[in-house]
C-alpha cells in the first residue's frame, strides 16, 4: 500500500498529484463531518479545492509548454 502511494507521489504527471490531494482533502473533510464540525469542513473543501485547482491549472500549463 505504501509502495502505491510512493509511486503516485513521485509520478511526474500532475494529474496523479492533484487526484491524491483531492482524495486526501475529501477524506479529511469527511473525518471533520464525522466529528460534527460540518461548517469548518465545508470551508476547508472550498478553500483546498479552489487552491488545488489553481495549482493544477498552473502545473498542467507548464507541463504542456515544451
Amino acid at each position: 500500500m505504501v509502495y502505491n502511494k510512493l509511486l503516485i507521489a513521485s509520478n511526474p504527471s500532475p494529474y496523479y498529484g492533484v487526484l491524491g490531494l483531492v482524495v486526501a482533502a475529501v477524506a479529511g473533510c469527511g473525518w471533520l463531518v464525522s466529528l460534527g464540525v460540518s461548517f469548518v469542513s465545508l470551508v476547508l473543501v472550498m478553500v483546498y479545492l479552489g487552491g488545488m485547482l489553481v495549482v493544477f491549472v498552473y502545473s498542467v500549463s507548464l507541463a504542456v509548454d515544451p
